[in-house]
């Protein structure tokens, strides 16, 4: 029993995980996309979030992807005067991307997704030497 809870955990884990790398990797390949048209928005970057609930099956406390949020914060500018979409002084509103910051969300997307898939690994190790014992 305690070895399906430990993979039910670790599964949901790397569901929530690998949604969060989604949403990250989405928010780098939009970081330097600029509006289509003057006066129009440029992408927002993209906040994930997580909820945790009870399995009714296991008794396990499980993560998954909660809300996408945007962030509020104010978008860059750019000097480009030959831009379709630069305003009347030839800037032009770039998202709030920054690519070191999402560089850093990944990396550690990465470390909890690796931790979830060794949890993985180790109960499959542990599962594999208890029926030996057994045989």
């Amino acid at each position: 029993m305690e070895f399906s809870k430990s993979l039910t955990v670790a599964a949901a884990g790397l569901k929530a995980q690998s949604g969060r790398m989604r949403i990250i990797a989405e928010n780098i390949a939009n970081a330097d996309s600029a509006p289509a048209s003057a006066g129009a928005e440029p992408y927002r970057r993209k906040i994930p979030s997580f909820t945790s609930h009870m399995d009714p099956e296991t008794g396990a406390k499980l993560v998954e992807a909660g809300r996408v949020g945007r962030d509020p914060s104010a978008f860059r500018t750019k000097f480009e005067p030959g831009n379709p979409a630069a305003n009347a002084r030839g800037e032009v509103q770039m998202p709030n991307v920054n690519a070191l910051i999402e560089n850093m969300d990944l990396r550690e997307a990465q470390r909890s997704y690796e931790a979830n898939l060794n949890m993985v690994t180790s109960t499959r190790k542990m599962l594999s030497q208890t029926l030996s014992i057994l045989k």
